[in-house]
């Protein structure tokens, strides 16, 4: 579907529960950014995201706009955008809700060292 090292979009449920299972399966640790077109600070966090994703391939990141997926945004509780889910097997771990990149960079760091060393 996509390549190590990029911020991958999921556009359907469909997507998204495929790549939720891989990352059950492949045990790594999955960054999700619930984001919006119209949020200001998701556009501003949204390169920031995508220079995390090719410095840390061994990290899964997902995208999924909470309008266009707005049962996934309501299942996850997403409240406020862009809000950032850690999942590793299928569970959440970590929360970073706003455009905070040294907080996101921080905890990112903090779950992928944890999945290096296990």
């Amino acid at each position: 579907m996509a390549e190590e090292g990029q911020v991958i979009a999921c556009h359907t449920v469909q997507a998204w529960t495929e790549q939720l299972e891989k990352g059950q399966e492949s045990k790594k640790l999955i960054v999700v950014d619930f984001t919006a077109s119209w949020c200001g600070p998701c556009r501003f966090i949204s390169p920031i995201l995508a220079e995390f994703a090719k410095k840390m391939p061994h990290v899964t990141f997902l995208k999924v706009d909470v309008d266009e997926l707005k049962t996934v945004a309501e299942d996850w509780a997403v409240k406020a955008m862009p809000t950032f889910m850690f999942l590793k097997e299928g569970k959440i771990i970590d929360k970073v809700v706003g455009a905070k990149k040294e907080e996101l960079q921080q905890t990112i760091a903090k779950h992928a060292t944890e999945v290096a060393a296990a």
